[in-house]
This record gives structure tokens, sequence and C-alpha cells, in this order.
């Protein structure tokens, strides 16, 4: 039994194995995680697009759009959003409206919105 496990296990192992050193040694698997930075302050983020096209499609000034772990060209990013265009909506038709102004970017550089608040200017 214990031989049956042993070879179940370093079977197992082999698909982990991604190279080897030159004296034959297994290296372990290696992820690496790419993040962009910008260098320029005058560079216009993902960040600032979406913020500058939800304030154009909600006629509003109020909109805070921050990246995910602070990175303004992340993929991940968070909505805050007050408009007297959302008097008189539920929630979700909220919801739609902001995914509708960010449309173009959800298709390419922007993966999700983690979190989204779409209040009236009552309601702030």
């Amino acid at each position: 039994m214990f031989s049956s496990v042993a070879n179940a296990f370093s079977t197992h192992a082999k698909s982990f194995v991604i190279s080897r050193t030159h004296n034959n040694v297994v290296k372990p698997p290696v992820f690496v995680r790419f993040m962009s930075v910008t260098s320029n302050e005058d560079e216009t983020t993902i960040v600032d697009i979406c913020k500058s096209k939800i304030m154009k499609a909600l006629e509003t000034e109020n909109v805070t759009v921050t990246g995910a772990y602070d990175d303004p060209n992340g993929s991940h990013i968070s909505v805050t959003v007050v408009s007297d265009k959302f008097q008189g909506k539920r929630v979700v038709q909220r919801q739609q409206m902001v995914y509708k102004a960010l449309w173009d970017e959800l298709q390419g550089p922007v993966h999700a919105v983690d979190a989204m608040i779409c209040k009236t200017p009552d309601e702030k």
C-alpha cells in the first residue's frame, strides 16, 4: 500500500516540475505577477479614464474610482458615485448605468468592479 501511495504522490509531484538545474536537481515552480507602475504623473491611468467616463455619463463631479491594491492600472476597481440621475432608480438600475459608462473598459483593461456604491445627493 505504501508504494502505491508513494507512486501516486511522485506522479502528482512531477506535474509541478518546471525545470531542472545542471545537477538534475528539481527547481520549484516560480509564479510571477507583473504589476504596471506609472512613472509619469502626466500619464492617464485606467482609473482616470473610468472616472471621467462615469462623470460624463452621469453628469456629476462626485465620483471616486480606486484601483485594487492602490494600483492605478489595476484590473480591479471600486466605484462610488453620487448623482441626481439615480433618483427614482433601484440599486440594480443604478449599477447598470455605471456599467454602461464603463462598458469599453470592461472589455479590456478592467477585469472586475469589486465594489460599487451608487447614491443620490439626498442619500449621501
